[in-house]
């Protein structure tokens, strides 16, 4: 078997196919690995923002009921097996190479990089002898490699947005430039006789999901209608008090979106309400902001990188009481983001701001970010968290955010992890 490193090597060079969506060529791969995908009890998760807060609360709920749990999300902050959990912990290194060599070498060589290592994951999970996976939608939906999976216990959509009038240009090319076409790619996961579970959203998204939905046969459908408080209305009738250590107004809303799944599965998987409760106040996830502590700075990690995911964050610093006179801001984004609507929201929480350049697509450029919202241009992400640190006071807050993989590069530096290259599709 090829080693470790050429087999990452042989799924990267694939990365330059970009994203190409459609289910004939992954369904084929997936035949020819001896179809996984019709034996995987799945829970799936789609949605523009949150999707993966709520599926790392359900593998939470999961682990907390003692179940044998994977989970697959997109992309990875520092390493690729990150993307692959078994158990609460990254795939071992050993079964991910089993698992894609048998892909690269079984599969048509057409495939795509996240095709290919969604196939790998499959595999990895039925060799696991799981008893359930949680997995992430890429990009859409309908379209999506995770949707080859047939009838899963239960689906999801936390929310639909479009960010900055539709200027995230490369998934609008892909979804549309309207919350309703978006929509109805992402309501393309809802199968026939399966449950969908609807978060909170714009109310013309939300009638095109439950207009697809219907048309698709899923059944029942719940929808989240969000609420104060901490008890949460479930499908079947009964009340959970949702107290999610994920930190943010917004992840009331995940969790909800969350429980409402599990709930639903609860009969098939022997989930209790108490697992639920919790899985979802013991679930973690990396720079959703995630504090830490460097050197006396406050460090706010975020993964914010599109409009709603700004609001979000700002939202959250407003319920802990931000100060912006004691925060610096590092941000970055991609060209291809709604990157002058994120700055504008959140150049206003800090004195100071450095600008810097993600990894990955073509990053918009620092000069052009500074015409924007005064401020210091740095494009290399390492250099840019050093300044930051340096011009910050003791118990100074500095936030970074912008971009999922200006936020990896970062964590990896402060944290001293090992990283895997970024694969911007």
């Amino acid at each position: 078997m090829p080693s470790h490193a050429e087999l990452l090597t042989a799924l990267y060079r694939r990365g330059h196919r970009g994203v190409e969506l459609g289910l004939d060529r992954v369904l084929v791969g997936a035949q020819a690995v001896g179809a996984p995908h019709q034996r995987l009890r799945a829970l799936h998760v789609a949605g523009t923002n949150g999707k993966g807060s709520t599926c790392a609360m359900l593998e939470a709920v999961a682990l907390r009921a003692g179940l044998r749990v994977g989970l697959y999300t997109s992309p990875h902050l520092c390493r690729l097996a990150e993307r692959v959990r078994i158990g609460g912990e990254p795939i071992a290194e050993a079964a991910l190479d089993e698992a894609l060599a048998r892909v690269l070498s079984d599969a048509p060589a057409e495939l795509t990089f996240f095709e290919t290592l969604t196939l790998a994951a499959f595999v990895a999970f039925e060799e696991a002898a799981l008893d359930v996976v949680v997995l992430e939608v890429g990009l859409g939906g309908r379209l999506d490699a995770t949707n080859l999976v047939e009838r899963p216990l239960a689906t999801g959509i936390t929310n639909i947005t479009i960010g900055d009038g539709g200027r995230d240009l490369e998934h609008a090319a892909l979804l549309g430039s309207t919350s309703e076409a978006i929509a109805c790619e992402k309501a393309g996961i809802a199968k026939r006789g399966c449950p969908l579970v609807v978060g909170a959203m714009d109310a013309a998204a939300r009638e095109v999901i439950l207009a697809v939905a219907a048309e698709r046969g899923a059944s029942p459908i719940y929808v989240c209608r969000g609420g104060e408080g901490q008890a949460s209305l479930m499908p079947d009738g009964s009340s959970l008090a949702l107290a999610p250590r994920l930190i943010g107004p917004h992840q009331r809303d995940n969790a909800h979106v969350a429980a409402a799944m599990a709930s639903i599965a609860a009969p098939e998987l022997g989930l209790g309400p108490s697992d639920i409760e919790a899985g979802i106040a013991e679930a973690v996830w990396p720079a959703r902001f995630e504090l830490l502590s460097i050197d006396g700075r406050e460090v706010i990690l975020d993964c914010a990188h599109n409009v709603e995911g700004a609001r979000s964050l700002a939202a959250t610093l407003a319920a802990r009481g931000h100060r912006p006179e004691r925060s610096l801001l590092v941000f970055g984004a991609l060209a291809d983001k709604g990157f002058a609507s994120m700055l504008r929201l959140l150049a206003p929480l800090a004195r100071e701001r450095i600008y810097t350049c993600p990894a990955g697509r073509a990053p918009a450029d620092p000069s052009a970010l500074t015409e924007i919202a005064p401020g210091a241009a740095e494009p290399s992400p390492a250099a840019a968290i050093e300044l930051a640190l340096r011009r910050a006071a003791p118990d100074d807050t500095v936030i970074v955010c912008g971009s999922i993989y200006l936020v990896g590069a970062v964590r990896a530096q402060l944290l001293g992890l090992p990283t895997d290259p970024v694969i911007a599709l």
